[in-house]
C-alpha cells in the first residue's frame, strides 16, 4: 500500500458532485429545492443539476422511471454530506427541512462536526453538517478523534436568535463535504481508496467503518460494512448512487492517479469528463481536474 508523500493524492482534493439515479425526478427535484435549499442550475430532459448559488453542481439527478429500487442489504450510497459554511447556516437548514414537512432520522455531534441526517423521497441518505474549526479537533496518539454523541438541537436553534423563518436557498459557499458508502469489505476498499486513489486513512475506530481523506480533513470518503459483510452490489442501473466526483487541482494530478491505480491493479477509464473507476463494491468514482 502506498505510503510516501509523492504517492498521496493532492491535499487540495475535494468532493465535487454526487450523481443519483432516481425514478421520479420531479418529486426528488422539488425535495432538494424546498427541503434542502438547493437551486436548479440546469435541466436537460430527465437530468437535473442542482447547486448553491453558483454554477457548480452539487447534486445531479438522472431520472429513469424504469430503474429498479436499490434492494436492502446492498452496496451503494450510505449518505451524501452537504457542508454548510457556518453553524448559523446549519440551524437554518434544520428549520428549512422542518418547515418543508420532512423528518430527520438523526442528529449527532461527531467532535469534528455537528450533523443532521435525513433521507430524500427515494431513500437516499443525506447528511447536512458544519465543521468545527480544525484547531478544535482532538488527536490521540496522532489519530483523529471522532465520535457519535447526541446533538443539542435547542442549542443549535439558538443560532437563529428568534429570527423569522425564511425560504432563501443555501449560501453560495455550500458544498459537498464528503460521501459515505456501503461497501462489501473494508480491506479491499482500503486498497482502492488508499493504495489506488491515494487518500489517507484518518479514522479506524468505528466498528465496521473506515474513513479516508486528503489534506488532513476528517474524511472525504466514509466506508462501512453496515449493510452486511460481503453485501452484493445492487442491480445494474438501480436507483441510488450513479457516481461521485473526486476533484483534483490539475491534469498532472489526474495522470498521477491513473498511474497509481494501474500500479495497484485497478482498472480505470479515461472519459472527456475525467477518470472513471469502480471500487471493489461497484461504487463508481469520477476523478476530474
Amino acid at each position: 500500500m502506498a505510503t510516501t508523500a509523492e504517492d498521496r493524492i493532492d491535499p487540495a482534493t475535494t468532493i465535487g458532485a454526487v450523481a443519483l439515479t432516481v425514478g421520479d425526478v420531479d418529486t426528488v427535484q422539488r425535495f432538494y429545492e424546498q427541503a434542502i435549499g438547493l437551486d436548479t442550475l440546469e435541466r436537460e430532459g430527465n437530468t437535473v443539476r442542482l447547486g448553491a448559488g453558483e454554477k457548480k453542481t452539487l447534486v445531479e439527478l438522472i431520472g429513469d422511471p424504469d430503474a429498479p429500487p436499490r434492494p436492502p442489504g446492498t452496496t451503494g450510497l450510505f449518505h451524501l454530506a452537504i457542508l454548510t459554511p457556518t453553524r448559523h447556516e446549519l440551524a437554518r437548514a434544520l428549520r428549512r427541512v422542518a418547515d418543508a414537512g420532512w423528518r430527520f432520522t438523526g442528529a449527532s455531534d461527531h467532535l469534528v462536526s455537528e450533523a443532521l441526517y435525513l433521507n430524500d423521497p427515494e431513500g437516499n441518505g443525506i447528511e447536512i453538517y458544519r465543521d468545527r474549526p480544525r484547531e478544535q479537533w482532538r488527536y490521540t496518539d496522532g489519530r483523529l478523534e471522532m465520535a457519535t454523541l447526541p446533538l443539542d438541537l435547542d442549542d443549535l436553534m439558538g443560532e437563529l436568535a428568534g429570527a423569522e423563518s425564511d425560504r432563501t436557498p443555501m449560501p453560495a459557499d455550500t458544498r459537498i463535504g464528503h460521501v459515505h458508502l456501503n461497501v462489501a469489505e473494508l480491506d479491499s476498499s482500503e486498497r482502492f481508496y488508499d493504495g489506488g486513489l491515494g487518500l489517507d486513512v484518518t479514522v479506524r475506530g468505528y466498528p465496521g467503518a473506515l474513513f479516508v481523506a486528503a489534506g488532513g480533513y476528517h474524511h472525504h470518503v466514509g466506508l462501512n460494512t453496515w449493510a452486511g459483510e460481503g453485501a452484493p452490489a445492487p442491480p445494474a442501473g438501480a436507483r441510488g448512487l450513479a457516481w461521485f466526483d473526486l476533484v483534483v487541482p490539475n491534469e498532472h494530478q489526474l495522470e498521477r492517479i491513473e498511474q497509481r491505480m494501474r500500479a495497484a491493479g485497478f482498472a480505470s477509464e479515461r472519459r472527456e469528463s475525467g477518470l472513471l473507476a469502480t471500487d471493489p463494491s461497484q461504487n463508481r468514482v469520477l476523478t476530474r481536474a
